[in-house]
């Protein structure tokens, strides 16, 4: 996402070398969406795993609609736009078949069961493998996993977003569901790079998160000092530190962080050799405790989209 848009700093050569490099050092899970971009991120990923397609699980997302202009037009789940958008999404990808196809936030108009009725005829088509959601409730899971497989549940978890601790976490094991980690190191807070508001570039939508503003952002500072003295206890970076957490919250969560430079995905993939014993992981929890963090995940209107 950070490659197309939302954070800035990037460039394509980078980019594109970030991603090489990513395929290079054996990771094999790329996560895009449609509407990263908007439509621009898909075409971008594309391009990097041209000639080397087999060697990693692609997945992208449909749901959240956009406008040519970037514009949000709201959630869209019905079956006709299930079929318009993967087709349009294998175009941008350059693929034949998307690994993994997800839903990006539930349609509170469309039943569930007609959504993932769609996405079960692409899997016969044989333009989708695996199908997924993203933000759903626990119930619209079990809804879903009714009437086709749901492979992977894409939810935000980190050291201070907690929430799928709190019952979402159960749900999936108990039907068989992966879970999938997004924001892992809390938008960029948990590095520990981000040390003023002022780090944040005019135009970088972290600005308008309610946990990076006002008295919540110097709150949350102090979180991320409690993990950066952990960190430097054992001597890996925070940002290693926090993923190493959450790799050892279950062999079913796949945390998936998000970098434009090959420096930065070095770092972090160092985090999968880390391994944190009781007194460790005891004293993280202590650090971050579940609700620790300071204001809501998302601005206002956007909460209103997640866990549903």
């Amino acid at each position: 996402m950070g490659m197309s848009e939302f954070y800035k700093g990037g460039s394509e050569s980078e980019s594109i070398a970030t991603l090489h490099r990513a395929l290079d050092l054996g990771v094999t899970f790329l996560d895009t969406a449609d509407m990263y971009g908007p439509f621009t991120n898909e075409r971008l990923v594309g391009r990097a795993v041209a000639g080397r397609r087999d060697e990693v699980v692609l997945a992208t997302k449909f749901g959240n609609v956009r406008g040519d202009d970037g514009a949000f037009l709201g959630i869209d789940g019905r079956p006709e736009y299930v079929h318009k958008a993967c087709d349009a999404s294998l175009a941008r990808l350059g693929v034949d078949t998307i690994d993994l196809y997800y839903q990006h936030r539930v349609d509170p108009d469309v039943p569930i069961e007609e959504t993932v009725g769609a996405m079960k005829e692409l899997v016969e088509a044989g333009k989708v493998r695996y199908l997924g959601l993203s933000e759903a409730a626990p119930e619209t899971l079990r809804r879903a996993h009714a009437v086709h497989p749901i492979t992977a549940l894409q939810t935000e978890y980190s050291l201070w977003s907690r929430d799928p601790e709190d019952g979402l976490l159960a749900t999936v094991r108990e039907l068989g569901i992966g879970f999938v980690a997004y924001s892992p190191l809390g938008r960029g807070f948990l590095t520990g790079r981000i040390t003023r508001f002022e780090d944040l570039e005019a135009d970088d939508y972290r600005r308008h998160s309610p946990r990076f503003q006002g008295e919540n952002f110097q709150r949350n500072l102090e979180l991320v000092a409690r993990v950066r003295e952990l960190a430097e206890a054992r001597g890996v970076t925070p940002a290693q530190l926090a993923l190493a957490w959450l790799l050892h919250r279950g062999d079913d969560i796949v945390p998936i962080p998000g970098t434009k430079h090959r420096a930065r995905l070095e770092e972090n993939l160092a985090a999968a050799e880390l391994t944190l014993d009781a007194d460790e992981l005891a004293a993280l929890d202590a650090a971050v405790p579940p609700g620790a963090a300071a204001g809501e995940r998302y601005p206002e209107r956007a909460m209103a989209s997640l866990n549903r």
